[in-house]
């Protein structure tokens, strides 16, 4: 196919999303990624247990169908959000991610273990604790004091901190997973 060398965006556009296909279908014969095939296909082996149900929710906000697998579209969907998703819209999918139990509201105990889940698969050293950086969110965001946030004191709340959302931002960046796929990519063209 050679290379992406488009003259213009649509042309480039047209080429990336060609070769997101073709791994993606060289990944996933079937045309379904399982959540086993969803770890192998972004390089996420030998998680712990709570990093594995991290992934596991991540998956299943990926599911838009909750059939179980994730077809191209719903591929597309989620790429196109971590990619060029506005603050609305990866707010709306972080507190989907955050509110593990589907209750409507992050409570401090969910918040605790994604934070330590997204540490422990980004592997880097944090200067705060997951356990102060959870107290920190709830004492900035939690206006009505009762020890969960709601969709709305969430948005608002990471809205209006510029720390809390470049924190957020950086800490749920998979922009080292998609160069590696990226990567991968041009390797087989």
């Amino acid at each position: 196919m050679g290379n992406c060398s488009g003259t213009n965006l649509d042309e480039l556009q047209a080429c990336y999303s060609h070769q997101w296909y073709r791994k993606f279908m060289t990944e996933c014969p079937s045309g379904l990624l399982t959540f086993y095939e969803f770890k192998q296909f972004f390089g996420l082996r030998n998680l712990s247990e709570s990093s594995n149900a991290y992934i596991k929710t991540m998956f299943s906000t990926f599911d838009l169908n909750d059939d179980g697998f994730m077809d191209f579209m719903e591929y597309v969907a989620a790429l196109s959000l971590v990619l060029k998703g506005g603050v609305q819209q990866k707010l709306r999918w972080y507190f989907k991610l955050y509110d593990i139990d589907g209750s409507g509201c992050i409570d401090r105990d969910e918040l605790l273990m994604i934070i330590k889940s997204i540490r422990a698969i980004n592997g880097l050293n944090y200067d705060v604790s997951a356990e102060d950086f959870a107290k920190m969110v709830f004492d900035k965001i939690d206006t009505n004091g009762d020890g969960e946030l709601s969709y709305e004191e969430f948005v608002e709340g990471i809205q209006n901190d510029e720390t809390l959302l470049k924190t957020l931002t950086e800490c749920l960046d998979l922009t080292h997973i998609l160069t590696k796929i990226k990567g991968e990519m041009l390797a087989n063209a």
